[in-house]
């Protein structure tokens, strides 16, 4: 089976217009490594892309991306931690100096979260599993404004209670509590609007999101 054309031509593209004069920045980081200081918890969505977002070139961040951009607390059972593997990475091998959350507007895992069903749900295995992890902030949603809030609404707010769960996630690991204790490691919510580009960032204080 033929490799997708219009990949071949979009890498043809990147070797011309951005790898070749960034060569010496490419073989500089295959010889030396990467050395990034930010660790970003971004979704997989498609039309949400840090790198881009945050006008980051190869080395600058260390991306881990995944349905609503959650980070499950610690625990050491199950099988396999992709999440914790990453973070535990970051922050141990790479010693960021700063892990972000960025959660997105129109987010597909927060809507499935929101209506307590996946997009084909009697083929879906994973997906209402891994939402479970919002099941408290939304039902603390839902008794905050029982029938009161349009699904918009709700939804940007689940969105936004994706990121604060996610936070408190990283804080029940050993690692990431130990150096925010000793200030060597700082712990940040964003939230990024698809249709007008806004960035708000979690004021931890006062549980709002502030735009840039």
């Amino acid at each position: 089976m033929a490799f997708p054309e219009h990949l071949v031509d979009r890498f043809q593209r990147f070797k011309f217009r951005h790898f070749a004069p960034n060569a010496d920045h490419y073989q500089e980081l295959a010889e030396k490594g990467q050395k990034p200081d930010v660790m970003m918890v971004s979704c997989c969505d498609s039309r949400v892309d840090p790198e881009t977002i945050f006008s980051a070139m190869p080395g600058e961040l260390f991306v881990v991306r995944n349905v609503a951009n959650l980070v499950p607390p610690f625990e050491t059972g199950g099988n396999y931690h992709g999440v914790s593997a990453a973070l535990e990475f970051a922050i141990l091998n790479l010693r960021v100096k700063h892990v972000v959350v960025m959660g997105h507007s129109s987010c597909g895992g927060i809507t499935a979260a929101l209506h307590g069903h996946a997009a084909h749900e009697t083929e879906s295995r994973f997906i209402s599993k891994w939402m479970s992890m919002l099941d408290e902030a939304k039902s603390r949603l839902k008794m905050a404004h029982p029938g009161t809030a349009e699904d918009s609404q709700m939804q940007r707010w689940l969105e936004q209670e994706a990121v604060a769960t996610s936070l408190t996630n990283l804080r029940t690991f050993p690692c990431v509590q130990q150096l925010e204790a000793k200030g060597k490691l700082q712990l940040h919510g964003a939230h990024f609007d698809i249709g007008s580009g806004q960035l708000t960032v979690l004021n931890e204080e006062s549980g709002e999101f502030e735009t840039l």
